[in-house]
């Protein structure tokens, strides 16, 4: 009888019909369909757009904080003198003293220390410019001789159309001169508000900077909160360890410059010392700066070879800088490569201007540590109460395979 068909048993019962074998269908064979496109350059393609849509990503980020700058510029200065501060804050908050008057206490004394030193430096340039101007007449007078006696052999005529050509420039640029001076006006007019905007923030980082950071790390998802809030308080470990490290280094390249000037006899020592102390917050292109500014002091008032002693040290007082100070001090909470810091700090000057070569070698730090947090399985199992920003150590995991030595 046929599969699936009822049939009658003998004694006139019926049953049930025998099930249906069930013949499974063949296999179908799956032939890969030809394609034109090389596997390697699909690939390529799919990540090409990808890096597209970062690009594209980093671009409008890059729009939107360059049309932000005069808020976002002083509250990540703001920033960056928290990180150098709030030791001294808490300091005083240890010694019973309230936080608010402490802030107070740290702001006044900080602003009064600055304006003191920036002051300083630029009564004493003003006070010193009558004798390197009469210094730089001789020295003018001195180069006007080698111009004309030496192997150029120029003639008076030619060195007296100088001031001629100049006066005749600035009488052709008038109408530039004037829009420049008049767009200074208003620059200083923007500095000075910025520089309010600085204080009013430095003040509440100073006083509530915890609570701040409770309330940014609310953003994340409940289940990634703590690995977030670890991160953050290891990249501020890091700021304060850059900040700590950075003036410590300033102080150094200020004395030893300023003393080597000094012993020459140089004039305006201490103001060139407190122009180092001031420009070696910018790494490398701030100790350049007034590293040749030293220079070219000693140039106008002594001569060649004073000029060529001073370059020395400078040149000395770097590579203690690079390869003693910097490694000492840092140690192994702050590890940034020296290439990672020159790509920063260009990077940042291409960008952002003085304020951007200010701001780079710090976010390059915090980023190195936060992402380092975050890829750590440790600190999956550390709290965030357990990290102490002011704490070197804690700036990065403790990971073998995390190594500070190998970071950026």
């Amino acid at each position: 009888m046929p599969d699936g068909q009822t049939r009658e048993a003998p004694d006139g019962h019926v049953h049930a019909p025998t099930p249906r074998r069930m013949v499974a269908a063949p296999t179908p064979i799956l032939t890969p369909t030809p394609t034109l496109v090389p596997r390697p350059l699909r690939i390529a393609a799919a990540i090409g757009w990808r890096l597209l849509v970062v690009a594209a990503a980093l671009f409008v980020l890059g729009t939107v904080v360059a049309y932000l700058s005069p808020i976002v510029v002083p509250v990540a200065i703001a920033l960056l003198l928290a990180a150098l501060l709030d030791p001294l804050v808490h300091a005083l908050v240890v010694r019973r003293v309230p936080r608010g008057v402490a802030t107070a206490l740290v702001v006044v004394g900080g602003l009064a220390v600055l304006g003191g030193l920036l002051t300083f430096v630029v009564m004493t340039f003003v006070s010193g410019a009558p004798q390197l101007g009469a210094q730089l007449a001789t020295s003018v007078g001195e180069m006007t001789r080698w111009l004309t006696d030496g192997p150029l052999r120029l003639s008076p005529q030619q060195l007296g159309d100088i001031p001629q050509q100049l006066l005749a420039a600035v009488n052709a640029n008038q109408a530039s001169i004037a829009t420049s001076a008049l767009t200074t006006a208003a620059t200083i007019g923007e500095l000075f508000t910025e520089v309010l905007l600085m204080i009013f923030t430095l003040i509440f980082f100073l006083y509530g900077g915890s609570q701040i950071w409770t309330f940014l790390t609310k953003v994340a998802p409940r289940t990634a909160r703590a690995r977030v809030d670890v991160a953050g308080r290891r990249g501020l470990a890091a700021l304060v360890s850059y900040t700590r490290a950075t003036g410590a280094v300033a102080v150094v390249d200020a004395v030893a410059i300023g003393l080597g000037v000094g012993l020459l006899g140089v004039p305006l020592a201490l103001p060139l010392a407190a122009l180092v102390l001031l420009g070696a917050f910018v790494p490398i292109i701030g100790a350049v700066v007034a590293g040749g500014v030293a220079v070219l002091v000693a140039l106008v008032s002594q001569g060649f070879v004073s000029a060529l002693i001073v370059l020395a040290i400078v040149i000395a007082v770097m590579q203690l800088e690079s390869h003693i100070l910097q490694p000492l001090l840092l140690g192994r909470a702050v590890k940034l490569h020296p290439l990672a810091v020159v790509l920063a700090v260009a990077t940042g000057l291409l960008v952002g201007g003085i304020a951007g070569a200010l701001l780079a070698v710090p976010l390059l730090a915090v980023l190195n540590s936060g992402i380092r947090s975050l890829l750590s399985p440790l600190d999956r199992h550390v709290a965030p109460e357990d990290v102490h920003t002011s704490e070197p150590e804690d700036s990065g995991p403790a990971d073998a395979g995390l190594d500070r030595e190998a970071d950026l």
